[in-house]
């Protein structure tokens, strides 16, 4: 039996895997805006989890699925016992054995983590406090689809040490970029649990005290909101330690002339961002956002399917 290949963070794929999911979703994309059908995962279930509210995560993989011609089971923390009254090795046992994918988006990569590994279906981690790898699958699909290949660039990551954070180094690791990441003090990422203990290629990130100084030169750069869900109590500290840290029009300057600017959204302009910076020519976060469509979608299929021909 073909061992379960689950994707809870980013590492989880090799280069690779990668190239082929990208490629996959480019075609996918392609037929989508032809009005093509693409029902490779028709009678299929996709279960989704949630216990951290979501409307882009919910909406790119719901209408995915269905594009897809699967079918969707939605569960939110009122009506699903993840880890309440039921273990979570128990639900994990019971929902995979009514669906053929879970999608799960909480608070806890160990939670995540503890379906997987009872689950005899594959687990997307739709987003934790740790990692978001979905959201950087598809901010990389979408810089290739406006400036080509990523290797080799400078992505500048500006704010929190966060879930994002943690991400894009896996992924500069994995895919041979640089990120070059500018947090307050205190925000600082966590490379052991970005790296899961491995010692990550040498010139995949740089550590910047000064954000314009992070945004010199790069080919991307990009932002979260200062507070993330399940840190609304530190909000006015975190406002007061990171008023140097909005994405203005200077940042943009100081990257290179055809630099992109990308957020995952929502977006609070004025704090994390410029509304002069999220609203301009060099933002791409509409495409942003639509593209986690079509990368979920090229996703469930090779977890589910593997490699299919074009």
């Amino acid at each position: 039996m073909t061992a379960i290949k689950h994707y809870l963070q980013f590492s989880d794929f090799t280069a690779d895997e990668y190239a082929y999911v990208l490629e996959r979703a480019a075609l996918i994309k392609k037929k989508f805006k032809g009005y093509e059908k693409h029902h490779t995962l028709s009678d299929r279930t996709l279960a989704m989890i949630f216990e951290k509210a979501s409307t882009r995560t919910r909406v790119s993989f719901e209408a995915g699925m269905y594009q897809l011609g699967g079918s969707v089971v939605h569960l939110t923390t009122g009506d699903s016992q993840l880890g309440r009254a039921e273990p979570i090795e128990d639900s994990a046992r019971v929902i995979s054995r009514m669906t053929d994918l879970v999608m799960i988006r909480t608070y806890g990569q160990d939670k995540i983590a503890r379906f997987a590994e009872y689950s005899r279906v594959p687990v997307i981690n739709g987003l934790t406090n740790e990692f978001h790898p979905c959201q950087i699958l598809a901010d990389i699909f979408t810089f290739i689809e406006h400036r080509g290949s990523i290797q080799g660039k400078t992505v500048a990551w500006v704010g929190d040490g966060n879930n994002m954070a943690n991400t894009w180094l896996q992924a500069a690791d994995l895919l041979g970029f640089t990120v070059h990441v500018s947090t307050p003090g205190g925000y600082e990422v966590d490379e052991k649990l970005a790296f899961g203990g491995k010692t990550p290629r040498e010139g995949c990130y740089k550590v910047f005290k000064d954000p314009l100084d992070a945004c010199k030169d790069a080919d991307l750069v990009t932002t979260d909101v200062w507070t993330s869900m399940g840190y609304e109590a530190e909000n006015e500290a975190r406002k007061k330690a990171f008023a140097d840290w909005c994405v203005d029009a200077e940042m943009m300057a100081a990257a290179r002339d055809d630099a992109l600017f990308m957020h995952c959204l929502p977006a609070h302009r004025g704090e994390e961002v410029e509304a002069e910076v999220i609203d301009g020519p060099q933002s791409v976060v509409w495409d942003e956002a639509e593209n986690r469509m079509h990368v979920q979608k090229a996703l469930m299929e090779y977890l589910l399917l593997g490699r299919q021909p074009n």
